[in-house]
C-alpha cells in the first residue's frame, strides 16, 4: 500500500485491509516502525473490543521478513537511475506500473482481464 505518510493512522487502515481480506494471523513479522507497532496495537485494541481473545504478537528479528523484503528490488532497480520520484502522484502511477509488469512476468493475471485493463484498474 501506498501512502503520503508513515504514520498510525495510516498503518490502521493498511492491517485492518489486509486483515479484512487475509483473516487474522496468530503473529506478524515487521520491521522496527513505530507505526507498524501503534497501527498492530490499535488493530489488537479493536479485536479486543470485538471479543477476540488472542492478540496478533508481533515478531522483530533481522531477516526473518527477508522473503518480502527482496520483493522491492525490482522497485529499487527501476527507481534508483530515476534518482528518485518527486510527487507522490507520479510515486503512484510509477510503482501501478511496475508492479503490472512484475505480475505479467510473473503470470500473476486475473484470468479473463487483460494486461492493458489491469494496468488501468491499478493505475486509476
Amino acid at each position: 500500500m501506498l501512502s503520503e505518510q508513515r504514520n498510525k493512522p495510516t498503518a490502521t487502515k493498511f492491517f485492518a485491509r489486509t486483515l479484512e481480506v487475509n483473516g487474522i494471523p496468530r503473529e506478524i513479522v515487521m520491521d522496527k516502525s513505530g507505526a507498524n507497532t501503534a497501527g498492530i496495537n490499535a488493530i489488537n485494541k479493536m479485536l479486543k473490543g470485538f471479543g477476540c481473545p488472542i492478540p496478533i504478537e508481533m515478531i522483530r528479528r533481522n531477516y526473518l521478513n527477508n522473503i518480502v523484503e527482496q520483493d522491492h528490488r525490482f522497485i529499487n532497480r527501476r527507481t534508483r537511475p530515476m534518482l528518485g520520484l518527486k510527487s507522490f502522484i507520479s510515486a503512484a502511477a510509477t510503482l501501478a506500473g511496475i508492479e503490472v509488469a512484475h505480475m505479467i512476468r510473473k503470470g500473476q493475471l486475473t484470468p479473463g482481464v487483460g494486461p492493458f485493463k489491469q494496468l488501468a484498474e491499478l493505475a486509476g
